[in-house]
């Protein structure tokens, strides 16, 4: 099996760490007899010579003795080695090496994925089944062949399910040679095969041809994952294992057979958002925990990436808060979190799971301070006052949760009750801590939030206060300054925040002042210094501000036409706004923001404020807003990952749409 190996210069070769000498420890580990051992030099090897996916030269030096151990019956689990040779096969660019060196070194090793495709282990035949469409391309009439005689022979659900997926795979390869391949998708789409099988036929189908499918996809999906669950009910109604392990699984069942399945067929649906919802629906009101579990994460995907009339799938969310199942429910809690103002459907549900469950109120991750607990975070962010009056005993409490202010803003002036508690908080943080700054952001944003005028001397005593005198804590002038604004009370502070238009907060304490005095001789200065400093992330806010001060700012128009020409598409687009509020001529300004509009989503808020304000002058743009309003997916939508803003920032930009075209 590792011949050869020591004949390697692995100290010349690199992983993501650097030096690869420590590599044939890890190939020799994975024929360990030790269990242990095996995972962790699989662990080893993805995280350092497949780090992330990259490929680098010490992984096409592996690719030989993994092939040899993946063929030696005697290694015990082969399958993660065969999973890792595909996973290297399709790696993207790496270090010292790339794709196409990586799928060369694969396939030129394919053919020992022949006789392991019929391997006498299960898992090993179901990682081999799609290896053999992505590394064996030569001759694609042998592989169909070699596909279609494991579905006549295969008796184990899983393999079957994944010779399923690695025929659609080959249709989507081969379309040449998809017309044989796809007849095999159809004839086991219908009876007498198994519903999971015909699940994952019917995915392939609708990825591939749609019209051999008749009628009624999705109602055809939900049955047949009904019918699956069932099936498996009745085969695990036997005795239970009494291990550590089995414990752990019924604690947090998983199905990840049943997520790929539906996972499948929401990525074909698409933009088919009403189809997608009637799917999601199935999933979340089946009688199988697991099936409704698999819908509480889909159904983040949906509302992430979709725009739609959400409220039944968020009503079903809501429901899951009563499952006896823990798991469930902190599954469809961490979902409704970031639905904001969407999760008003399942307010009475997390009201109820709140009000019964005081436990949950806060929470601890990993021995750091308390945040607030996932379902009072969710009830607040929905913006149900309902979440006040708990909010204020846990404001009460001995150890308040870090970023409990936070999550008081979306309440607005309803959460007036907590400005006592809020403002004592915001009162006892020492200036001299460490940890001042991220203590006193949350505070600060809920204090502005609820309006409360009489915390202006808290506001003020952090924002003179610190070693370093105005500005000494740096992390909290902005928001202490944003603060002040915001209630209204920036003229008590005129003196102090004269002191900051020096600073990097120089735009916030000028947008103060200028609420406060209205005297665009004391702000202008310091607005063009920052303009045209050109420093990172400065010229957005003097911008914006230089906006608001209209005409009064004329003498600004030039450096702010210059950076409406150039730089990102969001300074572009403050920098047009604030001069068609200097000089309301449409013509010049409009071209600038269309631009901007089409360059960077994130600039689409900013600019639809503008073009409310603009009114009837704003008709030429009429099209963008129009579109956006009538697309179903989301402006900020993401192919991987979240932020857990997202949503409410979308549907912030809808409200401004649509107040555009009500000023058209």
């Amino acid at each position: 099996m590792f011949t050869g190996i020591d004949e390697v210069d692995w100290a010349s070769l690199r992983h993501a760490y650097g030096s690869a000498e420590d590599v044939p420890p890890l190939l020799r580990g994975l024929a360990s007899a030790d269990a242990v051992e095996r995972e962790t030099a699989l662990d080893g090897l993805y995280g350092a010579v497949h780090h992330e996916g990259r490929v680098y030269d010490s992984t096409l030096a592996c690719v030989p003795f993994l092939f040899s151990l993946a063929v030696r019956a005697e290694v015990p689990d082969r399958a993660g080695i065969v999973e890792l040779l595909a996973s290297i096969g399709a790696g993207g660019a790496g270090a010292a090496g790339g794709g196409a060196p990586a799928r060369e070194a694969v396939s030129s090793g394919a053919e020992a994925f022949v006789p392991l495709a019929a391997d006498a282990d299960a898992r090993v035949r179901r990682a081999a089944a799609g290896a053999l469409v992505l590394f064996l391309d030569d001759r694609p009439a042998r592989v169909l062949g070699l596909l279609r005689q494991r579905l006549l022979v295969e008796r184990d659900d899983a393999v079957l399910l994944a010779v399923t997926e690695a025929v659609g795979l080959f249709a989507r390869r081969h379309p040449g040679h998809a017309a044989p391949a796809v007849d095999l998708l159809a004839t086991r789409s219908a009876p007498p095969y198994g519903p999971g099988l015909r699940l994952a036929a019917l995915g392939q189908l609708a990825r591939m041809a749609p019209d051999r499918l008749s009628a009624g996809l999705v109602p055809t999906a939900v049955r047949l994952l009904r019918e699956r669950s069932a099936l498996r009910a009745a085969e695990s109604g036997g005795p239970r294992e009494d291990t550590l392990v089995a414990r752990i699984r019924r604690l947090r069942p998983s199905d990840e057979e049943g997520s790929r399945l539906l996972g499948t067929l929401h990525s074909v649906l698409g933009d088919r958002v009403d189809d997608r919802i009637a799917l999601l629906t199935g999933q979340l009101t089946s009688p199988d925990p697991r099936d409704r579990g698999n819908g509480v994460w889909m159904s983040a995907g949906l509302f992430r990436g979709l725009r739609a009339d959400h409220r039944r799938p968020v009503a079903l969310l809501g429901a899951q808060l009563a499952s006896d199942h823990a798991w469930l429910r902190d599954a469809a809690v961490s979902v409704l979190a970031e639905l904001f103002g969407l999760a008003a459907p399942a307010a009475d549900a997390l009201h109820t799971l709140v009000t019964a469950r005081p436990d949950l109120w806060t929470q601890r991750w990993d021995g750091g301070p308390p945040t607030l607990g996932g379902p009072l975070r969710a009830l607040a962010r929905s913006g149900d006052q309902r979440a006040v009056p708990v909010l204020a005993q846990v404001l009460d409490s001995t150890a308040v949760p870090v970023d409990l202010g936070r999550e008081v803003v979306p309440l607005g002036r309803a959460a007036a009750p907590l400005a006592p508690a809020l403002r004592r908080r915001l009162g006892l943080i020492p200036l001299d801590d460490p940890a001042a700054a991220r203590l006193a952001r949350p505070l600060l944003a809920a204090v502005g939030a609820v309006g409360d005028r009489e915390a202006v001397p808290e506001v003020l005593r952090l924002l003179s206060g610190g070693p370093d005198g105005p500005g000494g804590l740096d992390g909290i002038a902005g928001p202490a300054i944003a603060t002040l604004e915001a209630m209204g009370a920036a003229a008590q502070a005129a003196p102090l925040l004269r002191r900051f238009l020096h600073t990097r907060h120089a735009a916030a304490a000028a947008s103060a002042l200028w609420s406060a005095e209205g005297d665009a001789a004391a702000v202008l200065p310091s607005l063009l210094r920052e303009l045209t400093e050109r420093r990172q992330g400065g010229r957005r806010p003097a911008a914006e501000v230089l906006g608001r001060l209209g005409p009064a700012a004329r003498t600004a128009l030039p450096e702010l036409r210059r950076t409406a020409e150039s730089g990102r598409a969001t300074e572009r687009a403050w920098a047009a706004c604030a001069w068609g509020r200097i000089e309301p001529d449409p013509e010049p300004v409009l071209p600038v923001l269309r631009t901007a509009w089409t360059e960077d989503p994130a600039a689409r808020g900013p600019i639809a404020g503008c073009l409310a304000e603009m009114g009837p002058s704003a008709a030429a743009l009429r099209d963008l807003v129009a579109t956006e309003l009538a697309a179903v997916r989301r402006h900020n939508a993401r192919e991987t990952g979240h932020g857990s803003h997202d949503i409410a920032e979308d549907e912030a930009l809808l409200r401004a749409c649509r107040e555009v075209m009500a000023a058209l």
